[in-house]
């Protein structure tokens, strides 16, 4: 099963990535059921009603004399007028627009923009990850299978820009990137759509293997889990497998550890945050390379 991994929609905490929402939810009926009405009678009856007859009689005429001291002491209203030089509600900040669409950032990822060397630090004071193994593409289908390939072309993606890293211990492998859609919106119905083709087994990311006998081809095999998320028009996404070829537990903390470090340190807050602050957003567009590349021509499966 697959986690998503949240976003603008943020994670909450490193080691807090939520686990997949149930695909349905059982509803309940908290209304208490109010007991039936006793039906009275005879003389206790009868003089409920009219003394409730009184009462109904006397609020109206109460309402009545109110309307009248109201209607002679209201104040004509003003009609509300418009401040010419009132402030606009302000929009949204450019930095976030520039990430909303192609049409306003138009530099392609590179692999050496999200994995420009052979280690990923993430934080100070903590082990670097191993890149392995880097790649970009102009075709999105060669990190996906099936229906999800078929959907990232629907919508529109036109780069996919990956990497296969060691964790820092040495006991997991971890294919992570970005896939560059048309604009937030496509971006968004492609985040919704994957857990459904992802559980119903219409198709998975491929992970991304390097030379024969590095112990990569394991991303080939292994049960993965996967978290992904949207920022702007981008999909970033990682999976996740043992070194070992074991299968991955659901509430495994260390490999959601992994997918928040991925997802949400390194390329929301990471690569993505630099472009939202100017860095390469809005640059003139070139052709994404189409081959694979070792260090230097850095993507993410």
């Amino acid at each position: 099963m697959p986690t998503r991994a949240a976003g603008p929609q943020q994670l909450a905490t490193r080691a807090d990535i939520p686990p997949a929402p149930p695909r349905s939810q059982i509803y309940t009926s908290a209304t208490p059921v109010e007991p039936p009405a006793r039906r009275g009678g005879g003389r206790l009856w009868q003089v409920l009603i009219g003394g409730a007859a009184v009462l109904v009689l006397l609020a109206l005429c109460g309402l009545g004399a109110a309307a009248l001291l109201m209607d002679r002491n209201e104040q004509p209203q003003s009609n509300p007028t418009y401040q010419p030089n009132a402030a606009a509600p302000t929009s949204a900040s450019p930095e976030r627009l520039a990430l909303d669409s192609r049409d306003t950032d138009q530099a392609p990822l590179t692999a050496k923009e999200l994995f420009p060397g052979k280690e990923l630090k993430l934080t100070d004071g903590q082990p670097s990850y191993q890149v392995l193994k880097t790649q970009s593409s102009g075709s999105c289908a060669v990190a996906a299978t099936d229906e999800v390939a078929d959907l990232l072309v629907r919508l529109g993606c036109n780069q996919v820009v990956r990497a296969t890293l060691s964790t820092p211990d040495g006991n997991h492998l971890v294919t992570a990137g970005l896939f560059n859609l048309t604009d937030k919106v496509s971006a968004e119905r492609a985040r919704d759509r994957l857990r459904q083709l992802l559980d119903e087994r219409q198709g998975r990311f491929r992970g991304l293997t390097g030379d024969e006998g590095d112990g990569t081809d394991v991303l080939a095999s292994a049960p993965a889990r996967v978290g992904w998320q949207v920022r702007g028009h981008y999909l970033a996404y990682a999976l996740v497998v043992r070194k070992d070829g074991a299968a991955v537990k659901a509430g495994d903390a260390k490999v959601r550890e992994i997918l928040f470090d991925m997802i949400e340190l390194h390329l929301s807050r990471g690569v993505l945050q630099s472009r939202a602050d100017g860095g390469t957003a809005g640059q003139p567009t070139a052709a994404p390379t189409g081959s694979n590349a070792n260090q230097g021509d850095l993507p993410g499966d």
